[in-house]
């Protein structure tokens, strides 16, 4: 059985709850099952907002997740509460724009990006999710960059079918800084 258990987590605005309904969608449809559950605080916008994601092979008991297998924080607190949390084996990918802190933990993997920053270049502040999303990707394997992609261009509403290309680039960018940072480290 494989279950990968992910925490998608930062402030309101940053698209954490966007980057993990992208995860549910390439998890469902590459034929597994998968919960989603988001979670914010009362003033969406700059107050605390977080997602869990279960993709699993197997049916789903529960889609609460105390230790999850992996997260993506996008913002200090974030970092604090969700870093000692990781399984061990596990990985952490870090927004390191927003994030001066790294972690002691050699039981997981933990990728750094600066994320906000490469958003930013890339002329959208706003797809430092997606670019976050791409470098777990890479760390986790749980569903592939290519499938993130098509969830992107197969879920986004009519409306938002003119940012998919931006954000499809993002994911990419966040591919390459994830395998550089990966591809550096000693085994």
């Amino acid at each position: 059985m494989s279950t990968s258990e992910v925490i998608i987590s930062g402030f309101g605005g940053q698209g954490t709850l966007f980057a993990g309904q992208i995860l549910a969608y390439a998890g469902m449809d590459a034929g597994e099952y998968v919960t989603w559950i988001p979670s914010y605080g009362p003033e969406m916008r700059g107050g605390k907002a977080r997602c869990t994601v279960v993709v699993s092979d197997e049916e789903i008991g529960s889609p609460i997740v105390r230790r999850p297998s992996s997260a993506v924080v996008m913002n200090i607190p974030s970092m604090e509460a969700y870093e000692p949390a990781v399984k061990p084996g596990g990985a952490l990918i870090v927004n390191s724009s927003l994030v001066d802190q790294t972690s002691d933990r050699e039981d997981i993997r933990v990728v750094y990006v600066p994320a906000t920053d490469m958003a930013q270049e890339m002329g959208n502040v706003r797809v430092a999710n997606m670019i976050l999303l791409g470098a777990w990707a890479v760390a986790t394997a749980v569903v592939t960059p290519g499938q993130l992609s098509q969830a992107l261009a197969d879920h986004l509403p009519e409306s938002k079918q003119k940012l998919v290309q931006i954000n499809q680039e993002a994911l990419q960018r966040g591919v390459e800084a994830a395998q550089e940072q990966l591809a550096a480290k000693p085994a």
